[in-house]
């Protein structure tokens, strides 16, 4: 019966890895099939791309877990001045055809699916690989006048958000004034309290666990409260935060307006 249903499993992958190269045939004309044919082929990177989902995986619940949502698809400089032309629609086409693998196989997605194509100078032509990490999707509520007067910033998942006094909660809540869907964190998981410094001296950074279920980690420990400085890693569930200062504030003081 197992046997049965892996085989069932592996009868819709192939169908749907099937259908997205006929769509891809539909789309972009015979040059794209001419220009992919000795080198790496669109459906190896899509077959991929769903091996990496099966074998990232995190259990969230009996039903739903989480994978990967951040990809980087490493080539050959030769096939990837070959792809550059279609480069866009494949990856349209491929966040498609990920989010169908996902929906089938009840995946969870942390945040939008990103797939950016890069070179790699160890990889001859026809060979690739994948990087993958799950980012999750990150909202802060600061206003422009608040980033203008930042003395801090926690930079996310590649953002970047204000740390001005007297501080901010973070968590995966509305009510958190950094919101982050990390199935990992606590709707208020933890809080940054900052004290701006006098005159040239830095601010003063704390953060606080706030009885959070998985707790926080600073720069690879685990604890329930830490001092921060330029550079500290706060981890909390999948996604680390880093302490960044901003050392040209014209007046530090103003920061808590």
């Amino acid at each position: 019966m197992r046997r049965a249903g892996s085989e069932q499993q592996e009868e819709v992958r192939m169908g749907g890895l099937q259908r997205f190269e006929r769509r891809l045939e539909s789309m972009i004309s015979g040059a794209f099939a001419r220009t992919f044919r000795s080198a790496v082929q669109p459906v190896e990177i899509a077959a991929a791309l769903e091996r990496e989902l099966d074998q990232n995986t995190q259990i969230l619940s009996r039903d739903r877990r989480l994978v990967p949502n951040d990809f980087h698809v490493e080539l050959s400089d030769t096939d990837l001045s070959r792809l550059a032309p279609y480069d866009s629609t494949l990856a349209r086409e491929l966040s498609d055809q990920l989010q169908t693998h996902a929906e089938q196989q009840g995946y969870v997605f942390p945040g939008p699916i990103r797939i950016a194509f890069e070179p790699s100078d160890d990889l001859t032509t026809g060979r690739f690989r994948i990087r993958s990490e799950a980012q999750a999707k990150v909202v802060g509520t600061a206003s422009q006048t608040q980033v203008r007067r930042a003395i801090a910033m926690l930079e996310v998942n590649g953002t970047r958000h204000p740390l001005n006094p007297p501080g901010l909660v973070v968590g995966r809540g509305t009510d958190a004034d950094l919101r982050i869907n990390d199935p990992g964190i606590s709707r208020r998981h933890v809080e940054f309290l900052v004290t701006a410094g006098r005159g040239q001296e830095p601010p003063t950074i704390e953060v606080h666990d706030l009885g959070s279920t998985n707790g926080i980690t600073v720069d690879g420990h685990k604890v329930p409260r830490a001092a921060l400085h330029e550079g500290s890693h706060v981890k909390v569930g999948t996604t680390t935060m880093t302490v960044r200062i901003v050392h040209d504030v014209v007046d530090p003081g103003a920061a808590g307006v």
